[in-house]
C-alpha cells in the first residue's frame, strides 16, 4: 500500500511503420501525443500532455526522442 512506485513500463513500438505524433488543437491548445501510422495514416492517441511532466513521461514510457516527434494542426 505504502511501499514503492513502480517504474512505467517502456512499451516498444514499431518504428519502421509508425511515427511519433503530437496533435494539438488551435482553438483551445489542447494537445494529443500518440502514434500516427505511415501507411493508412490513423492517428493513435495515447496520452494528453497538459505540461512539461507529460511530455517527458510520453518520452521515456515509448523510448522517443523529443526531435522525433511531429507536429500537427
Amino acid at each position: 500500500m505504502f511501499g514503492k512506485r513502480k517504474k512505467p513500463q517502456v512499451i516498444p513500438y514499431d518504428k519502421s511503420g509508425k511515427i511519433p505524433v503530437i496533435r494539438s488543437s488551435i482553438c483551445t491548445g489542447e494537445q494529443v501525443a500518440g502514434f500516427k501510422d505511415t501507411v493508412s495514416g490513423k492517428f493513435e492517441e495515447l496520452m494528453l500532455i497538459r505540461n512539461g511532466k507529460d511530455l517527458s513521461e510520453f518520452l521515456s514510457r515509448y523510448q522517443v526522442e523529443e526531435s522525433e516527434i511531429k507536429r500537427e494542426w
